[in-house]
């Protein structure tokens, strides 16, 4: 696909052109088969580490790999794709090597005999995935004008959501042609099996698209493009104001960042607290000893260039936009992780009564998890359709917050709605905030952010989508098991509880996004 020219202005800068609707769409198409990988996992994997003999407390720990490999790979992915450039461009690279192993892990996780392999498997499966993907986000802001990125972001939603559709009801149609949903214990059925081989060829069927049909702007036709006029980074004084601070900055808030770390520490360890919260105080040391680290190579010199720096330099300089708009990810990731999570028990406890894996009757209900993640991603992709019409007629803050707002409603819909087909009802509204989450605040972040750097910007923007699914793995076991005596049953058992968890983050989320500063023009 042709993409250079652009049309040249008075003052003979080149502007970034349009491009026609079928453009848009090659570019957008990969999406389509990594949702399909997101959503097998999604679906699926709870069901997996059960099937295999896990705890339910011990499923969030297991989950970690998204979080994980998602905090490490993404700024990774970002730094280096936006300095990248060969036969294959600067995102596609990218695209090919995530699409490879990513095929690979789907193909290798259904046939996992031990809960130690599917819990490995998932965390090459993650990381892949977060290979392919994460470029994908910056490619937009790459590729496409100010004014098209709603579009462009809009598409994605479109493809994200039709993928997640036939991979989320791919187990329950595959049962209803006769592919057997029972398997015996500990092994993990035909119909999931079958379902992970085939979204592991159309993955990468899907992603070889995009790489071959579609052709990326070179850094120096990049470069040729003038400043955007509506780009609020560049209104704020663009990478010129965004002095980064000295080494002294890294010095104070490692060691205040380590110290508070290892009390957090020595406090689980003194007061006998679960193991899981390591995750967290862990965590926090490894934050705190970065930036030490980072102080040492920034020296005399402030603006030193290295990956560290830059990620670290970055996240300390970030525009006001995204510091605010960070915020909102946060607490709407931290939703959709529980979710994930605990839709598939919650299902099982509220239609089916039980929380045995091994009974034919979780089987079921975790098939029919599959239909209700179709309905949901179904919402999200015909929403998308509309939603940028809407945002320009009442306003994209408001509009996320509503939708935010209506995901919430559908978590309390899991405690109204008993019966199978009433659960159906719930995904509305969790349909309506995930296209919004996937399409307003990449929309409103691009629009936020100098073209040199989207790659690392959106992948730092991608630790407050990481972090929050970190924290719930390594905090809502713990939370949950403490709860599960006395709160729990009063409101029908721990993963019902675990959902107004998801429902109250949803709701800060909406609140969070009243901050945040848009240009509605």
């Amino acid at each position: 696909m042709a993409v250079s020219g652009g049309a040249a202005t008075a003052d003979d800068t080149i502007r970034k052109p349009e491009l026609n609707l079928f453009q848009i769409i090659n570019m957008s198409f990969g999406f389509f088969g990594i949702q399909i990988g997101f959503a097998l996992q999604n679906g699926n994997i709870t069901r997996i580490f059960q099937t295999l003999g896990a705890d339910m407390n011990l499923v969030p720990l297991l989950w970690m790999a998204g979080p994980v490999t998602g905090l490490i790979m993404q700024p990774i992915i970002g730094y280096f794709s936006d300095k990248t450039w060969g036969p294959l461009g600067r995102r596609r690279p990218y695209f090919l090597v995530g699409a490879i192993f990513t095929t690979l892990a789907l193909f290798i996780m259904p046939n996992s005999p031990y809960l130690w392999v599917a819990a490995g498997t998932l965390w090459i499966l993650d990381a892949s995935l977060n290979i392919t993907m994460e470029p994908f986000r910056a490619f937009v802001g790459d590729m496409l004008p100010s004014k098209q990125r709603p579009l462009g972001y809009s598409m994605q939603t479109i493809f994200i959501g039709t993928g997640a559709v036939l991979a989320s009801a791919a187990p329950f149609v595959l049962n209803a042609m006769g592919v057997s949903n029972e398997a015996a214990e500990g092994v993990i059925p035909d119909n999931v099996r079958v379902s992970f081989y085939i979204g592991g060829a159309a993955l990468f069927l899907a992603v070889m698209w995009t790489v071959f049909t579609t052709k990326e702007y070179s850094p120096e036709e990049l470069e040729s493009f003038g400043k955007d006029e509506d780009n609020i980074f560049e209104q704020e004084g663009g990478i010129e104001a965004a002095e980064r601070p000295e080494a002294g900055f890294f010095q104070v808030w490692g060691g205040g960042i380590t110290l508070l770390g290892a009390a957090l520490t020595y406090a689980v360890y003194a007061l006998n607290g679960d193991q899981q919260f390591y995750i967290i105080t862990g965590s926090t040391i490894l934050l705190g000893i970065l930036f030490l680290l980072n102080s040492l190579l920034v020296g005399s010199d402030r603006n030193a260039r290295n990956f560290l720096s830059d990620v670290l330099g970055d996240l300390t300089t970030m525009p006001s936009v995204m510091i605010r708009l960070a915020l909102v990810q946060f607490f709407s990731w931290g939703s959709l992780f529980i979710m994930w999570i605990y839709t598939t028990p919650a299902v099982a406890l509220q239609a089916w009564d039980t929380l045995d894996a091994s009974t034919k009757a979780y089987q079921d209900a975790g098939d029919w998890v599959g239909i209700m993640f179709m309905v949901q991603n179904g919402v999200a992709a015909l929403y998308a359709f509309v939603i940028a019409n809407i945002a320009r007629k009442v306003g994209t803050r408001s509009l996320h917050a509503f939708n935010l707002l209506a995901g919430a409603a559908g978590f309390i819909g899991y405690h109204l709605f008993g019966s199978q087909y009433e659960l159906l009802i719930p995904m509305v509204g969790l349909g309506m905030a995930w296209g919004s989450i996937l399409a307003l605040p990449y929309a409103i972040l691009a629009d936020a952010l100098p073209v040199k750097k989207m790659g690392i910007y959106m992948g730092i923007f991608n630790f407050f989508i990481v972090l929050p699914q970190l924290l719930v793995a390594g905090t809502m076991g713990p939370i949950l098991n403490t709860l599960e005596g006395n709160l729990a049953p009063m409101v029908g058992g721990v993963p019902l509880l675990a959902v107004l968890f998801g429902a109250a983050s949803f709701c800060f989320a909406a609140f969070a996004m009243s901050f945040v500063k848009v240009d509605e023009r």
